[in-house]
């Protein structure tokens, strides 16, 4: 489907800085920006709560205008608008939602959504669980608490992994995978 009128002008009035475009910019596109998010949730086996997608939609507008709309200023109009959105929008949720499984992984997250259900000190236990995360990642060797670092906690891609650190595309994903084994051997030690 080829890039319509209406979305060219919305795209060009948002990035020249229009007085308004941001607002139209978020009506026009919150709808299909809850869709997506629902539906790769959906995609993934994962249940979310209205506040759950609230958070979601709030990381993805955050990243649309991270570095001066970058994302937006990506878009190069060989397809819709619409479409182009849809897969930046499904790439920040499935960061997210990974992010999200590895601090499920260790227990976190419920017990974070628990305690502030019962306590009500939401910045606090936050704190707690990154000082928990990062005193974790301090008992893997420098390279795999780097490469876990990166990835989990600054959202970079395998590509800006492995451009920066210097270590093979393929070979990120054994190592994180081996980074995790290890952080479940040091929270559950066997024997």
């Amino acid at each position: 489907m080829p890039l319509t009128e209406k979305d060219r002008l919305l795209v060009n009035d948002l990035l020249s800085g229009s007085p308004g475009a941001w607002n139209s910019f978020v009506d026009r596109f919150s709808g299909l920006i809850v869709q997506v998010i629902r539906h790769t949730s959906h995609a993934h086996s994962l249940k979310l709560n209205q506040d759950d997608v609230d958070d979601l939609t709030a990381d993805v507008l955050m990243v649309l205008l991270e570095r001066d709309m970058n994302a937006i200023r990506a878009f190069r109009g060989r397809c819709s608008f619409s479409t182009y959105l849809a897969v930046v929008v499904r790439r920040v949720v499935i960061r997210k939602l990974t992010q999200r499984r590895y601090m499920q992984a260790f227990g976190h997250v419920q017990a974070h959504q628990t305690s502030l259900a019962e306590s009500g000190e939401g910045p606090v236990r936050q704190v707690d669980q990154r000082d928990e995360v990062e005193h974790l990642m301090s008992q893997l060797p420098e390279a795999l608490s780097r490469l876990m670092h990166l990835f989990y906690l600054r959202n970079w891609s395998y590509d800006r992994i492995s451009r920066v650190v210097g270590i093979p595309r393929n070979s990120i994903g054994p190592l994180l995978a081996r980074a995790r084994a290890m952080l479940q051997n040091v929270r559950h030690p066997t024997g």
